[in-house]
This record gives C-alpha cells, sequence and structure tokens, in this order.
C-alpha cells in the first residue's frame, strides 16, 4: 500500500465523494480514505451485542453453560466431560487454548459447590493443564475465577473457572497499545487437540 501524509487525505475524500454521489453511491458504502488504520471484525459484533448471554440469572433463561452440555463435543466446544463438571473452550479467548471448567449444576458461588464437585473441579483444572503443556507447551498459566458482576464475570449466574495458558511475549503492543488478539488456531482445531490429550484417570 503505497504511503499517503494527513494533507492528502482531504483532496483525495472530496474527489471521491464527489464521484461517488455523482454515481449515486451512498456515503456509507464509500470507504473513503483517511488518516485511520482500520481492522474490521464484525464477527464480535454478535458478543458486543450480547449473543449467547443469558435473559436471567436462572438454569433455563439462556444460560450457555447449562446449554452446552446438551450439544454434541463438537457444536459445545466441550473437551472432556466428566461426572459432575466439564471443561469447554472459551468462546471469546484471551489467549489459544484457553479452557473454562464449569460444574454440570448452575450455580453462581464456588462455596455452593459440594465436596465432590470441588474435587472434580480441581481435578479438571489439573487436566486442563497437563492437556494444555502437552498441546502447546505453554510458559505459565493464569487460573482463576470472578465470582459476581462487580468482579468481572461475563456469565456471573454460572459458576466457572478460567485455564488460560500463558508464553514469553504474549503481552506485546498488538494487546497493549493496539487492543488486538492474535488467535492463531480456530477454537474448533484447538478443542480437538486438547480432547485428544486430555488426560483420562
Amino acid at each position: 500500500m503505497p504511503s499517503s501524509t494527513a494533507a492528502d487525505f482531504p483532496a483525495a475524500a472530496v474527489s471521491a465523494e464527489s464521484e461517488l454521489s455523482a454515481a449515486g453511491v451512498p456515503d456509507a458504502a464509500a470507504g473513503v480514505p483517511d488518516a485511520f488504520e482500520r481492522l474490521w471484525t464484525p464477527h464480535r459484533l454478535a458478543y458486543i451485542k450480547g449473543a449467547g448471554k443469558p435473559t436471567g440469572p436462572g438454569a433455563h433463561e439462556g444460560c450457555p453453560f447449562c446449554i452446552a452440555p446438551t450439544l454434541s463435543d463438537e457444536d459445545g466446544l466441550i473437551v472432556a466431560r466428566g461426572e459432575l463438571v466439564y471443561a469447554i473452550m472459551n468462546l471469546y479467548p484471551y489467549n489459544s487454548g484457553h479452557v473454562l471448567i464449569c460444574p454440570y449444576r448452575h450455580l453462581a458461588d464456588y462455596t455452593d459447590l459440594t465436596r465432590e464437585e470441588t474435587a472434580e473441579f480441581s481435578d479438571y483444572t489439573t487436566r486442563a493443564i497437563t492437556a494444555l503443556r502437552t498441546v502447546s507447551g505453554p510458559h505459565g498459566f493464569n487460573i482463576g475465577m470472578n465470582l459476581g458482576t462487580v468482579a468481572g464475570a461475563g456469565i456471573a449466574a454460572h459458576l466457572h473457572q478460567h485455564v488460560v495458558p500463558r508464553w514469553g511475549g504474549d503481552t506485546n503492543f498488538m494487546p497493549v497499545v493496539g487492543r488486538t488478539r492474535i488467535l492463531p488456531q480456530l477454537l474448533a482445531d484447538t478443542r480437538k487437540l486438547l480432547a485428544d490429550a486430555w488426560p483420562q484417570k
């Protein structure tokens, strides 16, 4: 792409707008050049508009963590199913391989887990770490949960724990300055790799 200075754009914009207006093309379709670089991410609009967000706090009010186990592993992006909890890919990952550990039971607070659920919750966190190390060799992990909307939980009504693989340099200028995440692999492909590497008992 040839370089242009900001001074070049106003004349070009006026010329382009005049030509397009004369041709009957609406301004919204013009794409007239200006001084800004743009990354188009129309797939994010679903997230912005709240697609997949519950309509209420109840289990039958669109909770995605209650819906996912009713789907096939591929359609639900489920990595592994236990008796009381399951592992699922985060639909809007922080990093490639971002896994969530969820109880099947619709509950909001960690203290509401039974002892059996807590044990399997912990076990599945360990298995997620092991599978991620096998598949992608991360240098470290962020592991944790946000309890309550005020703590940053996107879906506060259904408890879930994040297992996020980290690599040296993954917080570079793109996320810090550009507010852009680079994800090199499709979720379905990552799910398959992790499911194949998931440790058995």
